[in-house]
């Protein structure tokens, strides 16, 4: 278990607010526009930004080229699978019920953990493991006959969320000795240039002018995901242990289920209300401080 620092604290707060209401905007974004475009379009417009943020902090952007092909495999299985994947998946699922999909992640993570990784789990970060796949099979329970008739968007999600979680304990295990911020942004460079060239070979004969509420949903992409939230992520998923780095991002698809009820009118059931306490309660039990040790105090 692990306590998180203000600043820590302080990133997960922006990051759960940021990435949670970005499930509706996204699906809004990819409603009548091409998936892969709208993500391409995203990464472009989030790539200066970010590269001024480097600039303003001096962080060097050199990465090794003894480093090159481990950062490689950090990209595909933090960010090409996801990124990919998601934006195709989210276009046949409500916005909702694709972010709990992909907010499986934290369950692949710590199985991927214990299983071939030898990460030794605590009994409550087990329970919080338990509480969360819980949740998630609550929100889910009124969308399971149309989740049937959907396979190929639940899978692409299932798929994206094992990934994610398998690229989480690699980023928290990485060689690479440069900056996290560094690591981002040529992760991002790679991911973009990907994007693209699948944007262009798959999406070419569908491509129109973003409408006025499309470059809305993109300029939010661009600055709250790719400038900053993508950031955060990488520099929490390095920085703590894996299993409080994901569980303690839960929440977000719980706000991304009921800002999406919200925005996009989908209805809400008590499952979705009890899931909420649920995911609560898993963050706590990641989130929580251990009890310290009294220290061995022997008279003189």
């Amino acid at each position: 278990m692990h306590a998180l620092s203000r600043q820590q604290l302080i990133l997960l707060v922006l990051l759960t607010i940021v990435w949670g209401i970005n499930w509706p905007i996204m699906k809004f974004g990819v409603t009548g526009f091409p998936p892969l475009s709208f993500r391409s379009i995203c990464m472009w417009l989030g790539l200066p930004v970010l590269a001024l943020f480097l600039v303003w902090r001096k962080v060097p952007f050199r990465i090794g080229r003894e480093h090159w092909r481990e950062l490689a495999v950090l990209t595909v299985f933090n960010m090409l699978f996801w990124h990919t994947l998601a934006i195709l998946a989210i276009q046949s699922l409500s916005s909702g019920r694709a972010a709990i999909l992909g907010y499986t992640m934290p369950v692949f993570s710590a199985l991927i953990g214990a299983a071939w990784f030898g990460q030794r789990l605590a009994g409550r970060a087990w329970f919080g493991v338990a509480a969360a796949a819980l949740g998630v099979v609550l929100l889910l329970w009124h969308e399971i006959t149309t989740l049937s008739g959907k396979p190929l968007g639940v899978g692409m999600m299932l798929v994206a969320a094992a990934t994610w979680a398998l690229g989480t304990q690699q980023i928290r295990r990485t060689r690479i000795p440069h900056p996290t911020l560094a690591i981002s942004f040529w992760m991002t460079v790679i991911t973009a240039v990907w994007m693209t060239a699948i944007a262009i070979l798959f999406e070419r004969d569908a491509w129109v002018w973003p409408t006025p509420p499309v470059w809305g949903a993109i300029v939010y992409n661009a600055l709250g995901v790719f400038a900053f939230a993508q950031v955060a992520w990488l520099m929490l998923a390095r920085d703590l242990p894996p299993i409080a780095s994901t569980l303690s991002v839960m929440f977000i698809p719980v706000l991304g289920v009921f800002s999406g009820a919200w925005w996009l009118g989908e209805v809400l059931h008590w499952q979705d209300w009890t899931a909420v306490a649920l995911v609560m309660l898993a963050i706590a039990t990641v989130l929580w401080p251990s009890s310290a040790p009294r220290p061995d105090v022997r008279p003189s």
